[in-house]
């Protein structure tokens, strides 16, 4: 992982299993401090993206997937956008993926919807047999 970041670069990093979640969060944690989030607002971007982190685990097997934490800049703020990245088996309809207590894996079913209500921004592109893209922003407040 990168241990000195300029407004250029990216964290890319791979997921592949349970180690990489400790360095996903710490990814997001650095870029999120360099951008000037708030200790709350840090802690949100990270858990939201733990939460997506996971679901690739959990999801798409075999593929795993990859996650892009970043610094923005737009209209005069700052914050941080993480792109997860997989070519698991897609989510046939992210609507209802989106809704609270729905689940495919037998849990809470609280991971997307709770990773959307963390997040300022969030976009999901996603199709059966094709992968899922899930991106996130938190912005400075």
């Amino acid at each position: 992982m990168a241990t000195d970041l300029t407004d250029a670069e990216a964290i890319v990093l791979g997921i592949a299993d349970e180690s990489d979640m400790i360095h996903v969060r710490q990814a997001i944690r650095q870029v999120a401090q360099r951008a000037g989030l708030g200790l709350v607002d840090q802690t949100k971007i990270i858990t939201a993206g733990s939460e997506l982190a996971r679901n690739i685990l959990v999801h798409a097997t075999g593929s795993r997937g990859t996650v892009r934490v970043e610094r923005v800049r737009e209209r005069g703020r700052q914050g941080v956008r993480v792109t997860f990245l997989d070519k698991g088996p897609g989510i046939p309809d992210v609507e209802r993926a989106l809704a609270d207590g729905y689940s495919t894996t037998r849990s809470l079913g609280l991971g997307l919807p709770g990773a959307r209500r963390l997040s300022d921004e969030m976009t999901i592109t996603s199709a059966a047999g094709t992968g899922t893209t899930v991106v996130i922003v938190k912005w400075t407040r």
